[in-house]
């Protein structure tokens, strides 16, 4: 029996078992001839771009209810290791073979050696973290009153960044009752939002300003405590309420694989999604870097993942199997972010021109977060497998 390893159960994993178990189920393979296992460090499909929102109870899928249908095993348990010469991944403390690998981690939270921020700091990068947040923002009512006990501090003016804070600038509130909330999006760049481009930055700015939140850019924090932050000029902010949401970077054992690595700690995949100079292992999603149309590297997302991830799956089957592979091809790039109760703006392009803001983007940010990037929770194996299929979604409509 020959075995297909895929590593991590994120949008890019998930979806790369689910291509490599319908390519499989296409080309009538079973089981008993070529095994797919998926490896992941809890049993939860998460996803992870709803961790921003207040009510978290609808964000994680359980991996078995996908995979267990179309006869895909799993594995729990940290990947601790890669050894691409014996084909073999470690696995807390025991270890599997492959035939074939795809390398599909994601990344994680940088998180620099700010002093205190470790301890008093909070982040939404797992489900875990954004519960741990979510418990602290509802104990605060239950703190003797203090400066900054209803400030909340986003640190990190990117997407996720300004998500944060403008769900937080209707969550505060609602925590502080009749109290005065804070809410303060501070960033080291220039401008809020600066990597969306102009015309999106100032609907950003307009919808910060219309919410009360308070953008603090080209500003640096330098150390972390229980009472708030001290930035590097040597101002304080009282800010009981610290939330990290600055820079991503490839799960480490990307830099573990052969080949190109770009500065994301991301390597580099061919067309078909192979690392270059290796026969057996593929890469998607957050920890592969792929040039999408031949000209734009893939972004850290899940609208670059799940392709990836369907693709990598359907071409890891062809490659053990002796079939063609299919290259990657994604011809639009979009972009929406949610902007809390204001509603949201939706850009086209890889130069982010604006198309639509405000409640009609909000919908269609309603729709990508709760439908479109979940997968088929039916347990009807045909529906999982057909969702494995090696095509690209069309943009969402307007």
């Amino acid at each position: 029996m020959k075995r297909i390893v895929v590593l991590g159960g994120g949008f890019a994993g998930l979806i790369a078992a689910v291509g490599a178990a319908r390519k499989l189920a296409e080309r009538k393979i079973g089981k008993d001839d070529i095994a797919v296992t998926l490896v992941n460090r809890d049993p939860w499909h998460s996803i992870r771009v709803r961790n921003y929102e207040t009510d978290l109870s609808d964000v994680r899928v359980r991996l078995a209810d996908v995979l267990g249908p179309i006869g895909v095993e799993v594995t729990i348990g940290d990947v601790t290791g890669i050894d691409p010469e014996r084909r073999e991944v470690a696995v807390a403390g025991g270890t599997l073979s492959y035939d074939r690998l795809v390398f599909a981690l994601g990344s994680e939270l940088v998180r620099p050696a700010i002093p205190g921020l470790a301890e008093y700091g909070f982040d939404i990068d797992t489900f875990d973290a954004a519960a741990k947040l979510a418990a602290h923002l509802s104990a605060l009512p239950a703190r003797p009153p203090s400066p900054g006990r209803f400030t909340a501090l986003v640190v990190g003016g990117g997407l996720t960044g300004v998500e944060m804070a403008t769900e937080l600038a209707t969550r505060m509130r609602t925590i502080a009752g009749g109290e005065a909330a804070r809410i303060i999006l501070a960033d080291r760049a220039a401008r809020i939002g600066s990597n969306m481009g102009d015309s999106a930055c100032a609907v950003i700015e307009e919808a910060l300003g219309s919410l009360g939140v308070e953008a603090r850019p080209g500003v640096t924090v330098a150390s972390v405590d229980a009472a708030g932050v001290r930035l590097a000029s040597g101002e304080t902010i009282a800010a009981q309420t610290v939330v990290w949401c600055a820079g991503m970077r490839a799960h480490p054992l990307a830099a573990s694989l052969p080949g190109e690595h770009d500065r994301f700690g991301r390597v580099a995949v061919d067309r078909f999604l192979k690392i270059a100079g290796t026969t057996d292992i593929f890469a998607a999603g957050d920890a592969a870097m792929a040039l999408v149309d031949g000209e734009h590297p893939s972004v850290m997302s899940c609208q670059h993942a799940r392709p990836m991830g369907r693709i990598a799956g359907h071409n890891v089957v062809c490659d053990l199997v002796g079939d063609p592979l299919m290259p990657l091809e994604i011809g639009y790039y979009v972009t929406c972010l949610d902007l809390g109760a204001w509603g949201a703006v939706y850009c086209q392009g890889w130069d982010r021109q604006v198309a639509v803001t405000g409640a009609a983007a909000k919908e269609t940010k309603r729709t990508i977060n709760c439908e479109r990037i979940y997968p088929p929770r039916t347990g009807i194996a045909a529906e999982i497998l057909a969702s494995g299929a090696p095509v690209t979604q069309a943009p969402p409509r307007q």
